[in-house]
């Protein structure tokens, strides 16, 4: 599991760390913190940060999509997430104003403003919520300087110009594509599984891939594989793709899958770049980090023109710092 352990489920909530316990100051005055979220579907991390830009703390919950706020049960997974991630911040201090970026998100920020205020008892004003795709950007360009290609449980790509306006590659779902994403990833090992199983049936036992996916899920039946594929949300679905990864070294079909999730990357890469332009591509998300053959197969169908680098995300960082800055201002 060496190249897997980026893409983990999200820790409990009590679980976080500390950078700093005391928040020692000049004068002993209660340091301005601001609290960066970062709500992927397989995991949700947060960061407190002071205005001059120190990690105090970080932690993770379980992860989160906007589009849950469209139904009554998933608003109340929404809220519960949020209850747990905000007890774990306050354990460590109060922050004085929030950035979020949350996947899914698409525009409609009032209620999920609302109730991070309500939980950490700030003012809705004090509270941004915002694509989580903007804030990854953020963390690894300026404005108009490159295109970012982030693989998570879907896949994107991005670019913001230098007048701030937002630009995309991809990012339309993981019904419709997200080719590359860790639910891609997961989707086409069992379609390849199923599809050998009607074939010839019985041949996932020599299958590396096929054991370590069957593993995951609990056994080879079919009920099995389709309980969870049709009764799992996107980030549990996407986890699979740990054991694809796992099996990659040991089995040319999950080494192929993987192979593919570059290229599909790649292509969004080269989208943004048809349209505006060459410019730097940073590869990140945990997906991307699954195995080393996703980014050496994206940058083998780049142009040795175009630079190309993986980048290990800290967008709850990068927001957390965003929003200490906002909280100095106050």
């Amino acid at each position: 599991m060496k190249h897997a352990q980026a893409f983990m489920p999200a820790s409990p909530a009590w679980l976080y760390t500390l950078a700093m316990i005391s928040f020692p100051t000049a004068n002993n005055a209660v340091p301005v913190l601001g609290l960066g979220i970062d709500a992927g579907g397989t995991q949700t991390r947060w960061a407190l940060a002071t205005v001059d830009g120190v990690i105090v703390a970080d932690g993770a919950v379980e992860g989160l999509s906007a589009l849950q706020m469209s139904s009554a049960a998933g608003r109340a997974a929404v809220h519960a997430t949020f209850t747990g991630l905000c007890h774990a911040v306050l354990a460590v201090g109060q922050p004085r104003a929030v950035v979020a970026g949350l996947t899914g998100f698409g525009g409609d920020d009032a209620v999920l403003a609302q109730t991070l205020a309500t939980l950490l008892a700030l003012d809705a004003a004090d509270v941004s919520v915002g694509n989580d795709i903007d804030i990854a950007y953020r963390d690894s360009f300026e404005p108009g300087e490159g295109y970012l290609v982030y693989a998570g449980t879907g896949s994107i790509a991005a670019w913001i110009d230098a007048d701030g306006v937002f630009h995309r590659a991809g990012g339309r779902g993981v019904l419709l594509d997200d080719g590359g994403g860790g639910y891609w990833i997961a989707r086409e090992a069992l379609r390849h599984i199923w599809r050998r199983e009607d074939e010839a049936p019985g041949s996932w036992q020599s299958s590396p891939m096929a054991e370590a996916v069957f593993a995951h899920i609990g056994g080879s039946d079919w009920s099995l594989s389709r309980a969870f594929m049709y009764g799992q949300d996107r980030g549990a679905i996407g986890r699979l793709a740990l054991a694809v990864a796992a099996s990659a070294d040991a089995d040319p079909l999950a080494l192929d899958i993987l192979q593919r999730a570059g290229q599909e990357l790649a292509r969004l890469a080269l989208a943004l770049t048809a349209r505006y332009g060459p410019r730097p591509v940073v590869l990140a998300g945990r997906a991307a980090q699954l195995h080393p053959a996703i980014a050496v197969a994206m940058r083998a169908a780049l142009p040795v023109s175009l630079m190309m680098e993986q980048k290990v995300a800290r967008s709850h960082e990068a927001a957390a710092k965003l929003a200490a800055r906002a909280a100095s201002k106050n």
